[in-house]
């Protein structure tokens, strides 16, 4: 099972552009410490942004339990937004740029970044949209009820008032990434993320001349460090600094270029609503045991959702380099490149959940003390945890398959694992499991999304049909049949 690669414009001269020495590295330099070198910057990034969001839920925290659970409804729904602005679509706009340059293709390159901003505003108004007309009923659908429901409308509309924001940043950050420069989006989310530390309290709560908005404040926080972001990276794209020089004026639109794009983007979009749906579903399931089983398993699931940007560290280098090597036909070092960078997502992520199932409340205790809540979380946490590097794996080789071009299979994954979470967890409510079959649904739609990616990905998905076992000298003689076919 596969997709079709994006089509690849071709304005080329017959002169070949030399190599900027950031790419050269990506085509040349030792795997493993290029790749650490690039995701250091990207983890503390990751970080960064997985702090803003767990800066604004401790505050809100402190407003109730009902406020908690208010957000722990609207979170997942936010999340897709991001995952679909920075994973997906940020993904397909990264791999875009990278194949370009990896192919000396620098008119494209520079040529693409305007069309990843009209993608970027095009998707941000859709979002826009659909949350404020419908999210009401998605919120009640989900569990939500009474205060809980009002809470999680407030901040739902003060928040996707503005996803047009959100969208522009990220999609600015990954036109960044794809030139294989990591420092710059890195740079811009730590310092928005100080700032967003004393905003954020400051809005919710009150100080000085500025009112008390309540959770509504955390909102608006959130879209000030998007707004404020997304100018410092449109300056740095406009500086002598930047490898890319975008033209916003007088430059054709061209569809290939918006394929290129969207031909990666789109797949990744399916894959990353059928993540948040299961995490969606999960919530509807669990709604059903009151706002503080749903406070707590929002709570919990929180840590997962950080596992994302953990990976994503790494990811985003990987898209980088698998997605320049393709560029340049070095398809052997696209694969070697892709297996080191999934053992290394395979030990932080299993070493994370390790530690949040023998110590949970070290995490939940974060957010709220409430009995109840406690309970949920930690349940949710022994159950799943052990096996979130089974996460980390499937994950990281999406971002692979990205860069490649290849997202047929990781697709494929992301589905198995929505059906065997959704259908797990009514099944387990069914024959009166409760929550800990609904949560061990959970883990094992996790078994299943990674091994998927891995044995498809071993297989040789990415240059034609899966053939099992792949011996090296098979993959070899594909990937050169791959290549003579291109």
């Amino acid at each position: 099972m596969k997709t079709a690669t994006a089509a690849t414009p071709s304005d080329a001269s017959p002169a070949r552009p030399a190599l900027d020495p950031r790419t050269r590295r990506l085509l040349e330099g030792p795997i493993a410490p290029t790749l650490l070198r690039l995701g250091a910057p990207n983890v503390l990034v990751m970080f960064a942004q997985a702090a803003v969001g767990l800066i604004e839920t401790y505050f809100i925290g402190q407003l109730g339990t009902d406020a908690l659970a208010g957000v722990a409804l609207v979170f997942p729904v936010v999340m897709l937004m991001q995952m679909m602005s920075s994973g997906a679509m940020g993904g397909g706009i990264a791999s875009a740029i990278a194949r370009a340059l990896g192919a000396r293709r620098r008119e494209d390159a520079n040529a693409l970044v305007l069309h990843a901003v009209l993608i970027a505003l095009a998707f941000g108004l859709v979002f826009m949209a659909a949350a404020l007309l419908g999210g009401r009923a998605l919120y009640a659908q989900m569990g939500g009820r009474g205060a809980s429901l009002e809470a999680a409308l407030l901040y739902s509309n003060c928040v996707f008032a503005g996803a047009v924001l959100v969208w522009l940043f990220n999609a600015l950050a990954a036109v960044i990434r794809g030139t294989g420069n990591m420092a710059v989006p890195a740079t811009v989310t730590s310092v928005g993320a100080l700032l967003l530390v004393p905003l954020s309290p400051a809005l919710i709560f009150g100080w000085g001349p500025l009112p008390a908005l309540g959770i509504a404040g955390g909102a608006i926080a959130l879209l000030l460090y998007y707004a404020l972001g997304s100018v410092a990276l449109l300056a740095y794209l406009r500086s002598p600094r930047s490898l890319l020089r975008p033209v916003w004026r007088g430059v054709p639109l061209r569809w290939p270029l918006f394929r290129a794009i969207l031909g990666v983007g789109i797949a990744g979009a399916i894959s990353t609503i059928a993540t948040n749906l299961a995490i969606g579903i999960a919530t509807a399931l669990v709604g059903g045991f009151g706002a503080a089983a749903i406070a707590g398993y929002g709570t919990a699931s929180r840590l997962e959702y950080l596992l994302v940007p953990l990976v994503f560290g790494l990811g985003g280098p990987l898209v980088a380099m698998v997605g320049t090597c393709i560029g340049a036909g070095q398809r052997e070092r696209a694969l070697r490149a892709t297996w080191v960078g999934a053992g290394l997502a395979v030990l932080i992520t299993e070493t994370i959940g390790i530690a949040a199932a023998v110590w949970p409340h070290a995490w939940l205790r974060l957010f709220d003390t409430d009995p109840a809540m406690l309970e949920a979380g930690a349940l949710y946490l022994r159950t799943v945890g052990p096996l979130y590097g089974f996460f980390g794996l499937g994950l990281v080789l999406y971002f692979a398959s990205q860069g490649a071009g290849r997202l047929g299979w990781p697709v494929a994954g992301n589905l198995a694992r929505l059906a065997v979470a959704g259908a797990g967890g009514w099944l387990a409510l069914r024959w009166g499991q409760g929550l800990a079959g609904v949560f061990l649904a959970q883990g094992v739609a996790l078994v299943v999304y990674g091994l998927i990616n891995a044995v498809t990905t071993a297989g040789g998905a990415w240059f034609g049909r899966v053939g099992w076992p792949a011996t090296p000298g098979r993959l070899m003689k594909r990937m050169a049949g791959a290549q003579a076919a291109a």
